[in-house]
């Protein structure tokens, strides 16, 4: 039975990455650290081939791709961007300690939004509605093989949404340049909605040279 195979990679490292800033959809760049690691992984592991290409709009996403895949040209889509902190973007939990808003979102994201920003349950059913329309797509094409560029909020969430093995979003973590790779039976995800998280993204090049030879 034919099956579809998604590679989740998550953008390189930022500037703020490293500050402890909420950075959701504020449009920052790759730091030039960023950069030089992505191009580093490169020559040290193998990033999957895909003739499909997705990016969240956002630049640190953009420009991961441009330096992975720079023959592609990313199909960007918008309901892949991270989640929006409102008008709590570029601020860290330090600065908005004593802020009830935060200290309520703190306790319950969920159901709770910061100012201008998502809750949650709202950034949740965004994202998963872009997955389900893109896996529907690929079905419908017969295209199997695709890469996601995007956000470690969008990758956690939705391998906790949909993945097998189960488990909750913070188990899914990730380095930035790396993600998790996906398999997809039409049959079990039309009765079922889950799908086989089967191997990490990039993979080590002994390990890829050994199923070749194979």
């Amino acid at each position: 039975m034919q099956s579809y195979v998604i590679h989740f990679i998550r953008h390189g490292t930022t500037t703020e990455d490293n500050k402890g800033k909420y950075i959701g959809v504020t449009n920052v760049p790759l730091s030039k650290q960023g950069i030089d690691d992505l191009k580093k992984y490169d020559n040290l592991y193998v990033y999957p081939g895909t003739p499909l290409l997705y990016t969240s709009p956002l630049l640190r996403c953009v420009q991961t791709c441009n330096v992975l895949y720079p023959e592609l040209k990313p199909i960007v889509l918008d309901g892949f961007s991270e989640c929006s902190f409102g008008k709590w973007e570029g601020k860290t939990a330090e600065e908005l300690k004593h802020n009830v808003d935060f200290i309520n979102w703190l306790a319950n994201s969920k159901d709770n939004r910061p100012p201008d920003g998502e809750s949650g349950a709202e950034f949740t059913l965004r994202i998963c509605h872009t997955f389900e329309k893109l896996v529907s797509d690929m079905i419908k094409s017969q295209n199997t093989t695709a890469v996601v560029v995007t956000h470690a909020g969008v990758i956690t969430t939705l391998l906790a949404v949909y993945g097998l093995p189960q488990a909750e979003s913070y188990r899914w973590q990730m380095d930035n340049g790396f993600g998790y790779s996906v398999r997809i039976t039409p049959l079990l995800w039309s009765r079922d909605r889950v799908m086989e998280v089967y191997g990490y993204c990039p993979r080590e090049k002994e390990d890829y040279e050994k199923e070749e030879e194979n």
